[in-house]
C-alpha cells in the first residue's frame, strides 16, 4: 500500500513540475522569437537621429578624396591657368612674391596654413621635401647633378590648396618654392628658382632651374619628358603637333599631352631659355 501511495504521489509531482515547466517554456520561446527584434530596435532608439561627434587619428574630420597622378595634376594645371605669373626668371625685375591669389571661375589656388593630417607647418617643411624630391630628379637625369640645395634663408616657401571649386573634395596641396628676390644681384647659377612639389608626396610639378646647358640642342626634352612622367605616375606623354611657336617667350621648346579626367587633358611643357641657360618644365600656362 505504501508503495502504491508513494508512486501516486511521484506521479502527482510530476504533473505539476510538468505544468509549471509549460509556462517557463512560453517565455523562453517568445524571448527567443521576439527579443533580438526588440533589442535591435532599443539599440536604433539609441543611436539613430542622435549626432556624436568623434576625433579620428589625425585631428581631422572626414576624409580626403583619393585622386590619381593624372587628376592632380590637372587640377593644378587649371589653378595655375587661372591666374597670372611670371614665366621665367629670365627678367629678375618682372619676378614678385606672390603670397595670396585672388582667383574666380572653377578653380582656385589659395594659401594653406596646414598640411593634410591638420597641422600647421613652417617654411622649413616646404624646403626640406622640395630637396628631396630635386635629389630624385638628379637621380633621374630629369635636373643635371650640379643644380644646388635650397636653404631656408635663400629660398621662400607657401603651402597652397589647390582647389576645384565646384568640387572642393578634389584639391592637391602644393609647395610653391621660389628663390627670395630679397637679396638683390643673387647669384642664380646652378639654382632652382622656382617650383611646385606635391605636399603629400614630395614630386616635383613644375621646377625652373639655371642650368649646365648652353644650348638647346643639348636638352633631351624628350628623355627629360618620359623620365618626368614615369616618375609622377602619369602614364605614356603625347607630343604635341603643329604647336603654336608664340605660345612661349622662348622659341626653344616642346609640349606634351596626358590625359586628365573625364577625357581631358593636361599640357606640359619642357623649354630652355638660351643665354642665360635657364630649363624649365612647366604644367599649362
Amino acid at each position: 500500500m505504501k508503495n502504491r501511495e508513494l508512486k501516486k504521489e511521484t506521479r502527482a509531482g510530476g504533473r505539476k513540475i510538468s505544468l509549471l515547466l509549460i509556462p517557463f517554456a512560453a517565455v523562453i520561446v517568445g524571448l527567443a522569437v521576439w527579443g533580438p527584434e526588440e533589442l535591435a530596435q532599443y539599440r536604433d532608439r539609441e543611436i539613430l537621429n542622435q549626432i556624436r561627434m568623434q576625433e579620428t587619428d589625425t585631428g581631422m574630420e572626414g576624409y580626403r578624396y583619393a585622386l590619381s597622378s593624372n587628376e592632380k595634376l590637372y587640377i593644378l594645371s587649371q589653378c595655375l591657368d587661372s591666374q597670372v605669373m611670371p614665366e621665367s626668371d629670365q627678367n629678375a625685375m618682372t619676378r614678385v612674391d606672390m603670397g595670396y591669389q585672388e582667383l574666380g571661375g572653377n578653380y582656385a589656388l589659395v594659401v594653406n596654413r596646414k598640411d593634410a593630417s591638420g597641422q600647421e607647418v613652417s617654411k622649413s617643411d616646404g624646403i626640406s621635401i622640395c630637396n628631396e624630391g630635386i635629389e630624385e630628379l638628379k637621380e633621374l637625369k630629369i635636373l643635371p647633378d650640379e643644380v644646388k640645395a635650397l636653404t631656408d634663408y635663400s629660398y621662400n616657401a607657401i603651402l597652397y590648396s589647390a582647389i576645384d571649386v565646384l568640387e572642393p573634395r578634389n584639391n592637391v596641396l602644393v609647395w610653391k618654392i621660389s628663390l627670395s628676390t630679397a637679396k638683390q644681384n643673387a647669384n642664380k647659377e646652378n639654382r632652382l628658382l622656382d617650383a611646385y612639389v606635391d605636399a603629400d608626396t614630395g614630386k616635383v610639378y613644375e621646377f625652373y632651374a639655371r642650368t649646365r646647358h648652353t644650348r638647346w640642342n643639348q636638352v633631351d626634352a624628350d628623355s627629360i619628358v618620359r623620365a618626368w612622367a614615369e616618375y609622377m605616375g602619369l602614364g605614356e606623354p603625347e607630343e604635341c603637333e603643329n604647336t603654336n611657336p608664340l605660345s612661349e617667350t622662348t622659341p626653344y621648346f616642346k609640349k606634351y599631352s596626358f590625359a586628365g579626367p573625364e577625357e581631358n587633358s593636361t599640357i606640359v611643357t619642357i623649354g630652355f631659355y638660351e643665354g642665360i641657360n635657364e630649363l624649365y618644365l612647366k604644367v599649362s600656362r
